[in-house]
């Protein structure tokens, strides 16, 4: 790996720790607020929440911070495939992009979601579709190199 990419692994690296220390001290507080609404002690589980609230990161920064990591893990992982393997990685990708298309049809059929909703439903569900059609485009030609040419 160039210098640059091993920088920016570490990086990430200390990024995933830290996500990963606020990920236990907000399940600890978690349990507590549990915990105390399990006891009947409302007041308890409101400080609890206000207390992960106050002591954490915004939920937003912490969900950006887990997208850009997984941008990183699926550049190394999709570059580092031998091609042998690939058949069976698009198979799975088929398989999540179905599991996509289930949500995004709820998304686009529900009648009370919003447009917003409706609309990026219906984004999620053509580029999921598409992603499925061109991947077993993509198995098809792959699976016919190894077949044996008639003459």
């Amino acid at each position: 790996m160039s210098e640059t990419s091993e920088k920016l692994l570490e990086s990430a690296k200390k990024i995933a720790d830290q996500a990963k220390e606020l990920a236990v001290q907000a399940s600890d507080i978690a349990k507590e607020a549990a915990s105390n609404l399990a006891a009947g002690d409302n007041v308890s589980a409101v400080d609890a929440m206000s207390t992960a609230a106050q002591s954490g990161v915004s939920p937003f920064v912490f969900q950006f911070a887990i997208f850009v990591l997984s941008i990183f893990i699926g550049y190394y992982v999709v570059w580092s495939v031998t091609p042998a393997l690939h058949t069976p990685l698009m198979a799975v990708t088929n398989a999540i992009s179905s599991v996509i298309v289930v949500g995004a049809l709820l998304a686009v059929g529900i009648s009370s979601a919003s447009g917003a909703a409706t609309t990026f439903g219906f984004v999620a569900l053509v580029l999921a579709s598409v992603n499925i059609f061109g991947g077993f485009l993509v198995t098809q030609r792959m699976l016919a190199m190894y077949k044996k040419r008639e003459r």
